[in-house]
């Protein structure tokens, strides 16, 4: 049963340009036309804010320097996965994520950024108007990215 299973602890990071704009990557492992914004686990330990800067640095090439923290989220956020992923992903142990999210402002340039890291995540990226974001990541994640953009909407554009 799924409510069995916890959920998983992770950190999510939305960076903001000076143009207001957010970077979104496009996932190598699935063939959907989903963009994301990074995030992943938080390690045993580990506070979310340093989780978060490190999946930046894991999934974009940015490093700590080119960010400055704007705000964090009130509370946490979840999402359940759908049927179909649960006992596929993450060896099965978890029903879906709770997660911290963070927002910064990316003080560096394009040429900062390098999504070819050690362990690639994305195949591309861009920049998105924030209002763009619920409608380009995939469906079981919508009203998770709603629940961000209203938890930072008094810091975006």
């Amino acid at each position: 049963m799924t409510s069995d299973l916890p959920y998983r602890p992770c950190a999510g990071a939305m960076m903001m340009n000076r143009d207001g704009l957010v970077f979104v990557g496009q996932r190598i492992d699935t063939t959907l036309e989903a963009w994301q914004m990074p995030q992943g686990g938080i390690d045993p330990g580990e506070d979310a804010r340093a989780a978060a800067i490190r999946e930046l640095g894991e999934e974009t090439g940015v490093a700590p320097r080119h960010l400055d923290l704007i705000a964090e989220a009130p509370e946490e956020l979840t999402y359940d996965l759908p049927p179909e992923l649960i006992g596929k992903v993450w060896k099965g142990r978890y029903r879906g994520q709770r997660q911290r999210w963070f927002l910064f402002r990316f003080t560096g340039t394009d040429d900062d950024i390098d999504i070819r890291t050690a362990h690639p995540e994305f195949r591309a990226w861009r920049w998105a108007a924030p209002a763009e974001l619920p409608d380009m990541i995939v469906p079981f994640k919508r009203a998770l990215y709603e629940q961000v953009l209203a938890a930072f909407s008094d810091r975006l554009g």
